[in-house]
């Protein structure tokens, strides 16, 4: 399937049109709203779900084929953060404080954004590898601290350890990292009994999950008209460096295209979750409107719309020049 083909076929997916018609309703105002609370149950369940099938998977594969995908991982956790802060330093002309708060971000990874590129590899024919969801844990942490790092070893007073505390005992981590383990120690039979739950209905519970995100993102187009130029231009160029370092990253690991896609859209994402709260609790002085608007109403419309089937174009093509 060509580039064109795979854009086409992801603009018309449901889980896209979902996330378009919850984006157009905020912005026209409609009274559409979802129950409160949903968005936090939906996410939980979202994440447990693919660590519970992650782990599955893990039970089956020797550690020989995990710790080179561990170590590009790793990489991209250090790399992608630098990227951000030098870029939002010197293009955007930014301070420190709200460099760091998007280099955080942007270093980090959406689990939204891995399970819709999981989703949407799967639909394609491709065969991402199935420990791909521990690779989410690995990324998202060293990133937030080195982002956050470079700015505060400036501020005596306030150390890093609270913030790896909240980070480790945060949601993401606690839910991806638990089904994880738990799906390894059940293994294929034990989850059986529970399939219908949370294999049989994931697609359903995340098409339902994008429109709430669609809404979220619509609300943010008031925020972009303050700063359009630059976050239109971060928020897609920065993804679009960091989506070809993490494809490139994969494939030289010995993942396969659909893994080197997957990791291509992590590393190209940005974190909406544990990355703000992280910010809020460590740089108080950080401005929303930049990280949180580039983050959910750019990058993310950005990467579910365009970036998912680019990256895996991109990793199509790495492996094609690498001879894999």
């Amino acid at each position: 399937m060509t580039s064109l083909n795979l854009v086409a076929a992801n603009l018309l997916s449901p889980m896209v049109l979902a996330f378009v018609l919850g984006f157009i309703a905020a912005v026209v105002k409609s009274d559409l709203r979802l129950p409160d609370g949903l968005y936090q149950s939906l996410s939980m369940y979202l994440l447990f779900a693919i660590g519970l099938k992650g782990g599955v998977e893990l039970s089956r594969a020797p550690m020989s084929e995990l710790w080179a995908p561990i170590l590009a991982t790793l990489a991209l956790s250090v790399v992608t953060p630098l990227i951000a802060y030098s870029a939002a330093r010197r293009a955007g002309r930014l301070n420190p404080i709200d460099s760091a708060a998007i280099a955080a971000h942007y270093g980090s990874v959406s689990a939204v954004t891995f399970i819709a590129s999981l989703s949407f590899a799967q639909l394609n024919g491709l065969k991402p590898e199935g420990f791909m969801p521990a690779l989410v844990a690995v990324l998202e942490v060293p990133a937030i601290l080195i982002a956050l790092g470079i700015v505060l070893k400036q501020e005596p007073g306030k150390s890093l350890g609270p913030l790896v505390r909240e980070l480790m005992t945060g949601r993401t981590i606690v839910l991806l990292a638990g089904g994880l383990l738990i799906g390894a120690i059940s293994g294929p039979a034990g989850v059986e009994p529970i399939k219908p739950l949370f294999v049989d209905l994931f697609k359903g519970a995340l098409t339902f999950f994008l429109l709430e995100m669609g809404l979220v993102a619509g609300g943010t187009v008031p925020d972009l008209k303050q700063h359009a130029l630059f976050l239109l231009s971060f928020g897609t160029l920065i993804p679009l460096l960091n989506g070809s370092l993490g494809a490139i990253f994969g494939i030289v690991a010995g993942l396969g295209v659909g893994g080197a896609g997957v990791l291509a859209a992590m590393a190209a994402s940005a974190s909406y979750i544990a990355a703000p709260a992280a910010v809020r609790m460590m740089l108080p002085q950080a401005r929303p409107s930049l990280y949180l608007t580039g983050a959910i109403g750019v990058t993310f419309p950005f990467n579910l719309v365009i970036g998912i089937p680019l990256y895996q174009e991109i990793a199509k093509q790495a492996s094609h020049w690498m001879g894999r």
